[in-house]
């Protein structure tokens, strides 16, 4: 469970992801709600975290910026909506620097930002 300050960051950093054209204009579509219907939204959280553990992670990620599919899991999507696809996004909206490891404090503010995109737009 988040506490009140960190909910309060994540609600302000999705409004102002919510201004951006691009950002906006990622959804869920029948595939992606069919498989969170399927695995569940634990299930899917635990696939955010592996993904970012393995792809943004790294001081020096593997492809940097061509890393995360646009399509075919909701944690991709989310990660293009809230700008946690790659260190650049991460650098520019989020304040992450490139070039060093990400911490697990940050690791968890991604996985809560991604999630909290994901239970908004799950219908």
């Amino acid at each position: 469970m988040l506490s009140e300050r960190a909910q309060k960051i994540i609600e302000d950093k999705m409004n102002s992801l919510m201004k951006s054209k691009f950002r906006s204009s990622f959804h869920l579509h029948r595939k992606e709600l069919a498989y969170i219907d399927k695995c569940g939204v634990d299930k899917i959280k635990n696939h955010a975290y592996e993904f970012i553990n393995v792809k943004l992670k790294p001081a020096n990620p593997i492809n940097d910026g061509a890393q995360t599919p646009m399509k075919n899991h909701p944690v991709f999507i989310a990660q293009h909506a809230t700008a946690t696809c790659c260190r650049g996004c991460l650098e520019k909206w989020h304040h992450i620097p490139k070039g060093r490891e990400l911490s697990d404090n940050e690791i968890n503010y991604i996985v809560a930002l991604i999630m909290t995109w994901i239970k908004k737009n799950y219908k």
